[in-house]
Order: C-alpha cells, then structure tokens, then sequence
C-alpha cells in the first residue's frame, strides 16, 4: 500500500511538539494535529491551558487540529495500569498507549499515513527510555510509523523515511533532558511563545497525587468535577465519609462555588473574612466541625462566627461557631500540601 504523504501529530502545545510539526511542514508534510485533552494537564500558562496552547499552534502553523477529551476510559487505566506508576501516580507509558491506540483508530478517517510526536530519546524517565518506547510502539500497534524528529536518528529509520516520504538527513538526534538544542531550535525558527517548554502532567505532583489516591478510595462513584478539585484548595479527609476543600483564596473560593453540583454542600462565611468549603458528602453532624475549620483560616479574631450551608438544590442555613479548629489536629487530617 502507497504511503500518503501525510501525518498526524501529537501537539501538547509544548515545545518539543511544536518543533516537531513545525519539522514536518518544513518538508512539505501534510499534518493534522490531536490534543489530548487531561483533567491533570501541567500548563505553567497563568491565562491559559495546554488546550488552548495547542489550537493556537495549530492556528499559527495553518493546520487543522481535533481535541480530545481523555474520558473515564481513560481514568480507569490511572486507576489501575498495566504497566503501573512512576514515582506518584502518573501511569505514563500506559499514557502514552491509551493516546496512541486512539489515534491509529482515527488514522484511515484522516487519511494519515504516520504518527508524528515531540518525543525525544532519555527525555522523561518512565515512558521515553528505549526500552519503554519499543514497548509502547508494539502495544499500540504503531511499530514502524512513529515518526520523532526531534530524535529520529537515534532510531533505526521508520518506514516513512524508508518509503522516501521523509527526508532522514532533515531529522535531529537529540537526547537526554536538557532542552538547550530545542530552544535553540525555537530561535532559529523564528517560535517564540511557548507557555508550557517542558510539558507536563499533574499526576507527577506528590500533592494531587496523595488527593487522587483517598478520592479513589472512598468515592468510587467520582466524576470530572472531582477531579476538578484535586487542583484546588486544602483538602482534608476527616472520617472515611467526610472530606473538605477550603479555597485558599477568593479565586479559588469562586471556582468551588462555581464547580458545586448535585451531591455537595457548600459553607461560606458569612459575616467574617474567610474560605469558601465544600463537601461532596451529605453529613450534617459534619457543620460545626467544617465550621471551626473555616474559622480556622480566618484572619478575624471574633468571639463568635456565622457560618452559611448552602446545600445544592436544598435551599440554605445559618449556624454559627464559637471556636476554632485546633491546628496540630487539623494537621493529621491534610492530604498533601500546597
């Protein structure tokens, strides 16, 4: 079967990526970008995130691009990968196979002949090792058209620098986890907006790692607004039946109000200055303790303090406390720290 000259990229948004597909353009491939879309995506942007950075790429280059939403098929791998974890939670060869196994499927849709990816030899320990990405190639049925230009001439030639598709000489060798060569690269180029250089998953982070593990093990019935609020606040686990989020700020006090859904219960403080906390548990011994810990990480010094439930769907309350939650307690109960 005669190879198209056309691929489809993986563009994070990221640097690596970017050079990629740009690599590829430069040789008159024709490219059509898939972002993955992750509830964990690392973007260091502060105004956007790994989505956005990606069809603006995508938009600059002139190439079409499709997001993907990595779904609870996707969650269920994190929860238990075959190939398991690196140093947290982050299953990122079974990561890379999940992605990988997507895109061959959408291949003869797109009439895409390759896969291209900013992948580049000893980058990342667990997923870009030889081994692991020989691995990674055979199990998601690509051996032979995983095309990585960053790196290519560390790798036996694919086959569409074989079928004369692509230009090997054209290709780098870069390795190892400096990114001195792709910066340099960038400038050359002529690319200079790149939020997120070094990529990245938030399942890496020992903070949303020690969130995720207690929120798979006593809400089986999680959804993507959970997984929203491993990113925010303070979390504790008080009983096996009662974790709160407290915002740590207003911004994040808005965000958990506007995340609430059916199942939650909100407090907020209502004549003091102070977080936001929501419960995703229904439990109404549960008021004054949540109420003591919201007076906690206030900076008013009051006798007393009125605390406002808000139950979603349910209407709203007022009670008030008159102490605060006792720090070295409180301590026990954190899952993580940030």
């Amino acid at each position: 079967m005669e190879m198209r000259k056309k691929a489809v990229a993986l563009l994070s948004g990221g640097l690596d990526s970017t050079l990629a597909v740009r690599m590829m353009l430069d040789q008159g491939i024709d490219v059509e970008a898939v972002n993955f879309m992750s509830p964990f995506c690392n973007c260091n942007s502060r105004t956007a995130g790994c989505k956005h950075q990606a069809t603006k790429v995508a938009e600059e280059f002139g190439i079409p691009i499709r997001v993907i939403p990595k779904g609870m098929d996707y969650m269920r791998m994190v929860e238990n990968p075959p190939h398991g974890y690196g140093r947290e939670m982050n299953p990122c060869v079974d990561c890379r196979i999940y992605m990988l196994r997507k895109v061959k499927d959408m291949m003869p849709m797109m009439e895409a002949s390759f896969v291209v990816t900013g992948e580049v030899l000893g980058q990342r320990p667990m997923s870009q090792r030889r081994q692991q990405i020989a691995l990674i190639e055979r199990e998601s049925g690509l051996e032979g058209l995983i095309l990585r230009p960053l790196s290519a001439q560390n790798f036996p030639p694919t086959i569409p620098e074989l079928a004369g598709i692509v230009d090997r000489e054209k290709l780098l060798n870069i390795s190892g986890r400096s990114r001195r060569v792709q910066i340099d690269l960038a400038k050359e180029l002529g690319i200079a907006d790149y939020p997120c250089p070094a990529g990245g998953c938030m399942l890496t982070d020992p903070v949303i790692a020690a969130r995720l593990k207690d929120l798979l093990a006593h809400v089986p019935d999680y959804n993507f607004q959970d997984l929203q609020f491993l990113k925010l606040g303070r979390h504790f686990r008080i009983h096996p039946r009662l974790r709160i989020i407290l915002g740590r700020n207003q911004e994040e006090n808005d965000k958990i109000a506007l995340l609430a859904a059916p199942g939650s219960t909100l407090f907020l403080p209502e004549d003091f200055r102070g977080p936001t906390a929501i419960l995703r548990e229904r439990d109404d011994d549960a008021d004054l303790t949540v109420g003591k810990i919201i007076a906690r990480y206030s900076q008013d010094d009051k006798k007393g303090y009125l605390i406002k439930k808000q139950v979603w769907g349910g209407g709203e309350s007022f009670f008030p406390v008159t102490e605060k939650y006792p720090a070295e307690q409180l301590d026990a109960f954190r899952l993580g720290r940030s």
